[in-house]
């Protein structure tokens, strides 16, 4: 049963949390183009992590809980997109969706099915998840969008090219989507990141170095908490442990199990709602697992596979989950 929605606290909190992590993230990437050599890394690893955090309070909007006030909700929403950047009502449609999908044959990119190229999910698991390719697909999907939404929207997009991305159900999903809400949104976004790129005189290299950051990172995190779980559309997902300061700075976005069991809840309740004692693997197991590559698929409903990355995971803690 979901929780109830985010109170006016929450939202106090997400609105300074959201100027924070604008402005470290603006900070970052004037590092990356004009601090002394040896800060680039850190200017690219600073931006990886503080866009997340605008990443997460979208992620938050979409599901209704960054704000009790639907307008401010949507504000939030709006705002944090365009440092993806996207569109919040693509984004809404994409992970809803994600969340009706979740392990299911449509949204599977750790295993790969009988009737399936093993080297391309491969391709899209190295290239996509892993060297942050499936973040590069937003701003570009959203440059075709911005130039040409009749394209976009068109059989060619929704049936031939997004499906050979892995891509297929959310594309033609969203090409559903009327343009004269969608447009103005990517336009917003597209606008915003110029006006970043002019205002803090960013450098090519700089500018690189810290959107790969961010595209490896982000891209990594959307499926190292569902990598080898449970063919289940709530239950396929994992409470990971990870270093508490890297999890507050992605809003507890780690806690993917207890934000699927309950999708409403704001993020600074998700902690209470993980059982104590209960099975929580090391993201680092996870991520270093996906380089070995896909895997036949178990059936629908098969459990969770935490051999493939931790022998040591305790077979009743697992069945608990």
């Amino acid at each position: 049963m979901n929780q109830p929605k985010a109170t006016l606290r929450v939202e106090q909190l997400n609105w300074c949390v959201l100027v924070l992590a604008f402005l470290a993230c603006w900070g970052c990437l004037w590092l990356c183009s004009h601090g002394p050599w040896w800060s680039v890394p850190l200017g690219a690893g600073g931006f990886a992590l503080f866009n997340l955090t605008l990443f997460a309070l979208l992620h938050e909007s979409v599901h209704g809980s960054a704000s009790p006030n639907l307008r401010r909700n949507e504000w939030i929403g709006q705002l944090a997109a365009l440092a993806l950047p996207t569109s919040l009502t693509m984004q809404r449609v994409a992970h809803l969706g994600h969340h009706r999908r979740n392990r299911t044959d449509a949204e599977l990119y750790d295993y790969y099915l009988p009737h399936q190229s093993r080297w391309l999910r491969n391709l899209w698991l190295y290239a996509g998840n892993l060297l942050g390719a499936y973040w590069a697909t937003i701003p570009l999907l959203g440059l075709v969008y911005l130039v040409a939404p009749n394209l976009w929207r068109s059989r060619l997009m929704t049936q031939r090219i997004a499906p050979l991305l892995g891509l297929g159900p959310y594309v033609e999903e969203m090409a559903q989507l009327p343009p004269a809400r969608v447009w103005p949104e990517i336009a917003r976004a597209f606008l915003y990141q110029a006006l970043l790129v002019i205002v803090l005189g960013q450098q090519p290299v700089g500018w690189l170095l810290a959107h790969w950051a961010f595209a490896c990172y982000w891209s990594t995190m959307q499926y190292a908490d569902h990598a080898w779980s449970a063919r289940d559309v709530t239950e396929g997902a994992w409470n990971l442990r990870v270093f508490a300061p890297l999890r507050w700075l992605a809003l507890n976005y780690h806690l993917h199990l207890a934000h699927h069991r309950h999708p409403n809840t704001p993020w600074s309740e998700l902690p209470r709602l993980v059982e104590t004692g209960s099975y929580q693997p090391r993201v680092w197991d996870i991520y270093r697992s996906l380089w070995r590559g896909v895997r036949p698929a178990p059936p629908m409903g098969a459990p969770a596979q935490p051999h493939i990355f931790d022998p040591q995971a305790p077979a009743q803690a697992i069945a608990a989950e």
